[in-house]
């Protein structure tokens, strides 16, 4: 006590020292680097996470995320090789794995991918045409990734994966669009009809073979078509009958020298008043 009595300014010194020291002091938290340049000149490792000393006025520092930020890239126009007008957008996954080069190798990392994502993705799309834009976008987005993540390499960022958003078609190509699709159904049904009766008619011949081999299925075959056209309400029914159901008939009269029956289909009336 008598020490600081007899100098009374160590007391004031040693609080601006704590104060100092203090100030020197910075948190870094676990998905931050610190990069710390002195005098101007740039240290070899960056600093982090946890607690840090800052030689202030000596040292200045950027702290730099090493999480993967979301880059949404705005709708650029896009002209198809096949002369369609688009307004396409994307989005761009990105991280930095080199703080150094985030920050002395580009101003800003994170606008200059932005630029760099817009200029790619309007030459990438206008290499391709309409249907392989919309029915080829995973090879579209990995193409992207590649030419994006070759461009900022040498800015310590790493891209790992860029995704096309939305593809703003315009209003006639949307109606036209609409006809090819209704078109190709209308293919589709009408081949679906075409193989129905390609099938049938196959299982009509079978069943004729069958028949034919059998003429007493085929008598069968006429009697049950009989009592189908018998229920139906009509006043008179044609029904041609096969020469087959009078054989035995033609026998007798043959035999009692009788002149011989036409062989023409016989007809059959019949009048339902129900």
């Amino acid at each position: 006590m008598q020490w600081l009595m007899a100098h009374p300014w160590l007391l004031p010194a040693a609080v601006v020292v704590l104060v100092y020291i203090l100030s020197c002091l910075t948190v870094v938290r676990e998905y931050e680097r610190a990069v710390v340049f002195r005098l101007g000149k740039l240290l070899d490792q960056p600093k982090g996470p946890g607690l840090i000393f800052i030689f202030r006025p000596f040292d200045t520092v950027v702290v730099v995320s090493m999480r993967i930020s979301v880059i949404d890239v705005p709708s650029q126009d896009v002209i198809t090789r096949d002369n369609v007008s688009l307004k396409v957008s994307a989005v761009v996954y990105s991280k930095v794995v080199d703080p150094r080069q985030a920050v002395i190798g580009v101003e800003n990392y994170r606008s200059a991918t932005t630029q760099i994502a817009q200029t790619t993705l309007r030459s990438v799309l206008g290499e391709v045409t309409l249907d392989e834009l919309l029915a080829a976008r995973e090879k579209l987005s990995v193409r992207l990734r590649e030419i994006i993540d070759s461009a900022t390499e040498p800015w310590g960022v790493e891209v790992s994966a860029v995704e096309v958003k939305s593809v703003d078609l315009p209003e006639q190509i949307q109606r036209a669009m609409g006809r090819q699709a209704e078109a190709e159904r209308e293919k589709r049904a009408k081949i679906i009809a075409a193989e129905g009766e390609l099938l049938a008619s196959k299982e009509l011949l079978e069943a004729a073979n069958v028949i034919s081999q059998n003429p007493a299925a085929l008598q069968m075959r006429y009697l049950q078509t009989l009592t189908e056209i018998a229920v139906e309400k009509n006043s008179t029914i044609l029904f041609p009958l096969p020469i087959e159901l009078f054989r035995g008939l033609i026998g007798n009269t043959a035999a009692g020298h009788a002149p011989e029956p036409s062989a023409a289909p016989a007809s059959l009336s019949h009048d339902d008043r129900r």
